[in-house]
């Protein structure tokens, strides 16, 4: 198969889009498939990549660490001729998403759309951020979905809420893989010494982005405190954004600051070593559609204290693999922090077992079969629905249908949350 692939956030960028497009890309590349990324440029993107295409962008957009692709007529033409695509893959609703869908109508292809994120979650990032904007974020994805022929939704938990929302397209559940042997090879001593972190101290670890939307105040908190209690516990969290500032003063607060290491943004290597370095990893986010970190962590053999959200409820069972709390309160979280600490041998033992066990549910090798079972299925009935006339008014025709689709797409968001507004100011 030759696939297009659209994406707002890729490598360099750090975060569970970027992982999740660039390691299923690799999963496909080595089935034999041709995979080709759309873009944009971030900071310290490499000249020399290849099969992918990169857009300028608007760096750090209002602050954060997201780019703004800005499409240019023209840079996709001889891209699109030469591979032929079989299938679009969109991995967002809007920006590059919205190429994705005027090229799928071009070739006359399916197109696919990975729902990764709850986007009403992110409306902090954009100027007027408010309750109509949350509103607007979720009708445009909704209304996104069903212009696609099929939407893959990481979680059960995220596919209800989009049924529930009225998606009528295909949706099918497809979890980000992991590369399981990558993360069992981290070296758990070299992760310590890199960190500056004893043998026989206890561990506690968080990997992601550090920005508000990931509940980072809470964990901050909730791990400063557990290190104010245990002499012998260190933190160590990996990654870059706003929060990270807000971190580092929670640990001031308690007088423990030399017990956290901050490493920031790690290749995959170090990143195993990290994971691997850890005795129970922290995750307290409730936004999340499947928690890719948490996943990560049972791939290098390492239990979870996780809060109870989308997503994270379908990897984190409780007393089965680590612990999952039914809401952010602090006690409890510390409660079982030490719960995880104070295991003995054969119970730690027990729960590593079942660590093992949910970690192969999420090998990359697995849950790229399921995608490509998609778009084999996908392809075949988009070829069955072909006729003869595929000549140059159809293909304009098409692109206008798809043009119009779109423009009412998003008539149709600013729409409910104009009128949302309204019956808010009534109601006043």
């Amino acid at each position: 198969m030759n696939i297009l692939m659209f994406t707002n956030t890729f490598t360099p960028h750090v975060g569970g889009v970027a992982r999740s497009v660039a390691g299923f890309a690799a999963a496909f590349r080595a089935a034999g498939h041709r995979v080709v990324v759309v873009a944009p440029r971030f900071e310290g993107t490499p000249e020399d990549e290849a099969d992918v295409v990169r857009f300028p962008a608007v760096q750090n957009f209002n602050g954060s660490d997201f780019s703004v692709p800005v499409p240019v007529p023209g840079i996709l033409a001889a891209t699109v001729e030469d591979l032929q695509p079989d299938l679009v893959h969109s991995h967002h609703p809007f920006l590059l998403g919205d190429t994705a869908l005027r090229v799928a109508a071009t070739r006359n292809v399916p197109v696919v759309f990975t729902h990764h994120t709850m986007y009403e979650n992110y409306t902090h990032y954009v100027p007027g951020d408010s309750p109509q904007m949350r509103r607007f974020a979720i009708d445009l994805a909704t209304g996104y979905c069903n212009l696609c022929d099929a939407v893959i939704a990481p979680s059960e938990t995220v596919a209800g809420i989009l049924r529930e929302r009225g998606v009528r397209t295909r949706v099918e559940v497809v979890p980000t893989g992991v590369d399981l042997a990558a993360f069992r090879r981290g070296d758990r001593a070299a992760g310590r010494r890199r960190a500056g972190i004893a043998a026989d101290r206890f561990v506690v670890g968080h990997v992601g982005r550090l920005a508000p939307e990931k509940n980072l105040d809470f964990l901050a908190g909730a791990l400063a405190r557990f290190a104010a209690r245990d002499a012998r516990a260190h933190v160590l969290i990996a990654g870059a954004g706003p929060s990270r500032d807000a971190i580092a003063r929670a640990f001031e607060a308690e007088a423990v600051s030399d017990r956290l290491a901050l490493v920031g943004v790690l290749d995959r290597p170090a990143l195993a070593d990290l994971y691997r370095a850890l005795d129970v990893f922290a995750f307290a986010s409730l936004t999340e559609t499947q928690g890719l970190v948490v996943a990560e962590a049972m791939a290098a053999g390492v239990p979870v204290v996780a809060l109870d959200a989308a997503g994270v409820r379908e990897v984190v069972r409780d007393r089965y693999n680590g612990r999952l709390l039914a809401r952010p309160d602090t006690d409890a979280f510390l409660a079982a922090l030490a719960w995880v600490r104070g295991l003995d041998r054969n119970a730690r033992d027990r729960l590593l077992a079942g660590v093992a066990q949910t970690a192969q549910r999420y090998s990359i090798e697995r849950t790229a079969r399921r995608a490509l079972a998609l778009y084999a299925d996908l392809i075949r009935a988009g070829r069955a629905e072909r006729h003869p006339g595929d000549d140059l008014w159809h293909t304009a025709q098409r692109r206008l249908g798809e043009e119009w689709k779109i423009v009412r797409n998003i008539a149709a968001a600013v729409g409910d949350a104009w009128l949302s507004l309204g019956r808010e100011r009534e109601e006043r």
